[in-house]
């Protein structure tokens, strides 16, 4: 296998249930061989984007913040992995924020992203907290920006993984539903990889 980088997105403020996941993921790409990093948002200064549309003309983005720490990693991905809780039934703000400056990325080159292999993970507080609408987000990002998006396929994991946390680490741990949609997800997304980013 041709060695391969995953860049995971914790979308959460808290080092909690979100980031917890998403680390057991990639943790499990690494046993599979993969180069793996994790880009949290926590601590980190990312404003939003003012569509300004100075990227449009200079080809980067006009805010100089720890976004570009993200740009870095993303430029070399050849998969992406986000992750977010459910804030008011959907993604967090600041998932949003990262997604939407992406803009920059794709002024400088509308092709940079094509092809990459992209997979979803939503955690909520309640079971029904918006999970499915939050990954139904992030893979309208994915197809906006030419990557590929990856569920886990019919019988348990259609769009992605999905869990449950009930506002803690603790109650993550103990969803062994969420942990059968996110074992799906990740063989897909192997699969894809494996399948689409070899050249």
């Amino acid at each position: 296998m041709i060695n391969m980088f995953i860049v995971g997105v914790s979308g959460s403020p808290r080092k909690k249930a979100t980031e917890y996941v998403l680390s057991k993921a990639l943790s499990g790409l690494e046993e599979q061989k993969f180069e793996t990093t994790l880009f949290t948002v926590r601590g980190k200064e990312i404003a939003p984007c003012r569509h300004c549309d100075y990227c449009l003309k200079m080809k980067e983005c006009v805010i100089k913040d720890d976004m570009f720490e993200f740009y870095n990693l993303f430029k070399k991905a050849d998969g992406i992995i986000m992750a977010s809780p459910m804030h008011n039934g959907s993604i967090s703000a600041q998932i949003k924020a990262v997604m939407d400056r992406c803009r920059a990325l794709e002024a400088e080159d509308i092709n940079m992203h094509k092809g990459k292999i992209g997979m979803s993970i939503a955690v909520g507080g309640d079971r029904a907290g918006g999970q499915e609408l939050a990954i139904q987000q992030i893979n309208t990002f994915y197809m906006l920006n030419g990557i590929i998006p990856v569920g886990g396929g019919s019988y348990g994991a259609n769009l992605g993984a999905v869990f449950w946390s009930q506002d803690s680490v603790d109650g993550v741990k103990k969803d062994d539903y969420g942990f059968n949609t996110l074992n799906k997800t990740l063989k897909r997304f192997v699969e894809f990889l494996n399948k689409y980013r070899k050249n």
